[in-house]
């Protein structure tokens, strides 16, 4: 099995990239995001590789980070969530936004990507609950403070102060995480519009 891949840039595809590898030259398939992070060709690339092997195809899926394969992974345990799909997802969320979408329960901020409908949409942050990999991308008080917004039992002024941000414009992810902060190092007891003003200094780092 290929777990890695080390090597100069060969070359892009719509969706891949050719990593030389003394001389071998490896296609890779990857989400959007790996690709643009990516340096420019006959420049030196690590890139994460899953290798998935079929009767009837090997094909290698590249990542920027161990946490983008984690996902790949864990999206391909669900019904109706293939490769193409999955990196699809990863393209249109980072490792630590799909964390905090499927903490939140947020259906909606997974049907953004394309081949995502409102049913898989559902399947997917319905199977997944609790299913965030080790390598998920984001801080375990953060995630466990959305897990419980997303089950409607965290305290009043931290869903108040997450509800206020997200009305001022700020995605659900984002607004969670920058209050989780907040109560990371201030505590629970803060009053809703400290949490608020606090949440928005960090929103705004």
């Amino acid at each position: 099995m290929i777990g890695k891949l080390k090597g100069l840039i060969d070359g892009f595809g719509d969706d891949f990239v050719h990593i030389d590898v003394g001389g071998v030259v490896y296609e890779a398939f990857c989400s959007s995001k790996t690709l643009q992070g990516l340096p420019q060709v006959g420049h030196a690339a690590v890139v994460h590789v899953e290798m998935i092997v079929r009767e009837d195809m090997i094909r290698l899926y590249g990542f920027a980070s161990e946490a983008e394969k984690a996902w790949f992974v864990t999206l391909l345990t669900v019904q109706g969530v293939g490769a193409r799909v999955a990196l699809s997802i990863l393209s249109t969320l980072s490792a630590s936004e799909l964390s905090s979408a499927i903490a939140l329960q947020d259906k909606a901020m997974i049907g953004q990507a394309n081949g995502v409908g409102p049913k898989l949409a559902v399947r997917i942050v319905t199977e997944l609950r609790g299913k965030v990999p080790a390598l998920g991308g984001i801080d375990a008080g953060v995630l466990g403070l959305q897990a419980a917004l997303g089950e409607g039992i965290a305290r009043g002024n931290v869903a108040d102060a997450v509800s206020a941000l997200s009305n001022l414009g700020y995605s659900s992810a984002q607004a969670s995480a920058a209050v989780a902060r907040v109560v990371g190092k201030e505590g629970e007891d803060v009053a809703t519009e400290k949490l608020i003003r606090l949440g928005l200094r960090e929103l705004s780092r």
